[in-house]
């Protein structure tokens, strides 16, 4: 063994020593092959970086963006009613100065091997400029330099602002931040994410009160920005063409198929920054800004989550005002503020008003099972134990069972069963067997 050793020691000590490059000598260009001239950026100790600065006077759809700067300014106390909860449970408190960003990554789904080639970061400033700065993943061995230079753009940032970036964006940067072994400072920050208040206030539509499209698919950024916006994009390239592109790149060092993903992500930047600036100029203008039914009934849950009790059942008020149909005619808008405004009235302790919606919910055609059940619930108690009417508080119970064939949840049935069972006592009234067994 002794003698095997020593041979190997031997082989091993004539070969000649590798000293691998410092890590500055593969930069500014990891990959001498790959031709960046296209994208119009620069290296900046090692990463490329490409800037934009879109002025005040610039026009996205309808909208300039000195118009979007000037309602963000306005209205920032506003935004933290959009920014939800630390991880800690707490209020999140958001506060400019906004930092937007967006990532265009390696894959659509997520997951540990996804990485972000592309993160787009963006602010306005302080002459009302749309100031966009996009890092470049040129090659594996720049990552860990990249996500130090996207930590800094996020370090004066009083809150970060994205489109899904909740479940997709941050997760995926913080998992590389995470590999690296690198501090993701930007969890403590307040995170607003327009994706779900946008779903709430233009899901069915943003120019019409009526249904409008249905299921996530109309809720895109550039379906919404079609609808509020008026941008209709030239050229486009498809999410899904994306990822294939970068690889492309990295294949042939050729960046030209990037230069459409990358103006895809400035666009999908000024359309964030648009739509935030709606949302919390609605936000602070109040249900006199709502343009239709729904936008005036999301605003109103948005106050009511805040605790703003009486600025949520003006919000719903207008919601109901603004409703297009017939009373007893459906229509989804009208159902759910009717159920949020007798909840917020309720709430308020106005029991006779919020019966009054109660029963309009009733003569709404085709009221959804589950919302005529919780009405006449609602009114069997109001009769009992508020009016003294223990005849229609029965009439009432009875037409919560009898509201459908489906069967509801066997606990809300024996509590119904349970207060029908009480008011005939009171009223001297047999029970009929079938109810009662």
């Amino acid at each position: 063994m002794s003698a095997l050793s020593d041979r190997i020691r031997a082989v091993v000590g004539q070969q000649p020593s590798v000293v691998s490059p410092p890590a500055e000598s593969r930069f500014p260009n990891p990959d001498s092959r790959q031709d960046l001239s296209a994208l119009g950026g620069e290296w900046r100790d090692g990463v490329f970086v490409v800037e934009r600065r879109y002025a005040r006077s610039a026009r996205h759809g309808c909208e300039t963006v000195g118009a979007i700067a000037d309602r963000l300014a306005d209205a920032t106390p506003q935004a933290s009613l959009f920014a939800g909860l630390r991880r800690s449970g707490e209020a999140a408190g958001a506060d400019a100065p906004f930092v937007f960003f967006d990532l265009e990554t390696t894959g659509l789904s997520g997951g540990a091997g996804t990485q972000a080639f592309l993160v787009g970061c963006a602010s306005f400033d302080e002459d009302g400029g749309f100031f966009i700065r996009q890092f470049v993943l040129t090659s594996a061995v720049g990552e860990k330099r990249m996500l130090a230079d996207v930590q800094s753009a996020f370090a004066g940032a009083g809150a970060l602002v994205s489109f899904n970036g909740k479940s997709f964006d941050a997760p995926v940067l913080e998992t590389r931040y995470l590999f690296h072994r690198l501090e993701w400072d930007a969890a403590r920050l307040p995170h607003v994410d327009v994706l779900h208040p946008a779903r709430r206030f233009w899901r069915h539509g943003a120019g019409s009160p009526g249904p409008g499209l249905r299921g996530e698919s109309d809720c895109s950024l550039t379906t919404l920005e079609r609808q509020l916006l008026g941008v209709r994009r030239v050229g486009d390239v498809p999410g899904f063409e994306i990822p294939s592109r970068y690889f492309q790149f990295v294949r042939t060092g050729d960046a030209r198929p990037l230069v459409p993903v990358f103006e895809h992500n400035r666009l999908d930047l000024l359309t964030l920054a648009a739509l935030s600036s709606r949302l919390v100029h609605l936000a602070r203008v109040g249900p006199a800004g709502a343009k239709t039914a729904r936008e005036a009934l999301a605003l109103g849950h948005v106050f009511a989550r805040a605790g703003l009790e009486r600025q949520a059942r003006e919000a719903f008020e207008r919601s109901l005002a603004m409703c297009a149909s017939p009373a007893g005619a459906y229509d989804a808008t009208r159902i759910d503020a009717l159920r949020a405004l007798a909840l917020a009235r309720r709430r308020a302790r106005q029991f006779d008003s919020a019966a009054e919606c109660w029963r309009d919910v009733l003569q709404v055609r085709g009221c959804p099972t589950v919302i005529a059940r919780e009405a006449s619930e609602a009114l069997a108690i109001h009769h009992e134990h508020r009016l003294r009417d223990l005849a229609s508080a029965r009439a009432f119970a009875l037409r919560g069972l009898e509201e459908s064939l489906a069967p509801p949840a066997a606990s809300w049935t024996r509590a119904v069963r349970h207060r029908l069972a009480r008011i005939e006592r009171k009223l001297g009234v047999s029970a009929p067997p079938l109810l009662l067994s």
